[in-house]
């Protein structure tokens, strides 16, 4: 969940960062690069015609060289359109809101296209039993906060991937539980 939150006396909204981060930028021009950089040393090889405008693969023999090169550039090419389709698209991104004056708390969603595209979840604030914090250390760190709702279990309210700082953790979960007039457990 990112810092920004709309606070008033009856509205707590949390916006929750998707695939649109430094990260996924960062690899996508990369693999962008580095297989454009394949694609067109196999096409150099295979027309015997420098198109790399850094280097000189014109004296690869195709097969097998230059052949193995395109299949690295066209699964990179692959790769890389995937990661920009997927931060144009903002898969994983949304916002937790919880209304006081509808009695409600929402959780949003956007992920792939298709007749699923939005994760909307949608209950009233007098079904959630707590908030509850579960961090675990380690090789691998996990860091989340779940909504603890009456009969449906857990609903998870932070982002996938890189953990937030515990302190930003814990400041969440007291202003979430102490809006919504539930306990925090985990703690």
């Amino acid at each position: 969940m990112t810092a920004q939150v709309a606070r008033d006396k009856t509205v707590l909204r949390y916006e929750v960062l998707g695939a649109r981060r430094f990260s996924n930028y960062w690899w996508a021009t990369i693999i962008s690069i580095g297989g454009g950089g394949f694609l067109l040393a196999s096409l150099s090889s295979y027309l015997k015609i420098d198109v790399l405008p850094i280097g000189s693969t014109v004296d690869l023999v195709f097969v097998p060289q230059g052949l193995a090169m395109g299949f690295y550039g066209v699964a990179g090419v692959l790769l890389a359109a995937y990661l920009w389709l997927t931060v144009l698209w903002d898969v994983g991104g949304g916002y937790n809101e919880f209304d006081r004056a509808s009695g409600q708390a929402k959780i949003f969603r956007r992920g792939y296209p298709g007749k699923n595209r939005t994760v909307e979840f949608t209950c009233r604030l007098s079904d959630v039993q707590a908030v509850r914090v579960a961090i675990r250390e380690g090789l691998n760190p996990k860091r989340a906060l779940y909504l603890k709702i009456k009969g449906r279990g857990d609903i998870p309210l932070t982002r996938v991937g890189q953990p937030l700082p515990i302190s930003q953790i814990e400041d969440q979960a007291a202003e979430i539980a102490r809006f919504a007039g539930v306990p925090m457990e985990g703690l």
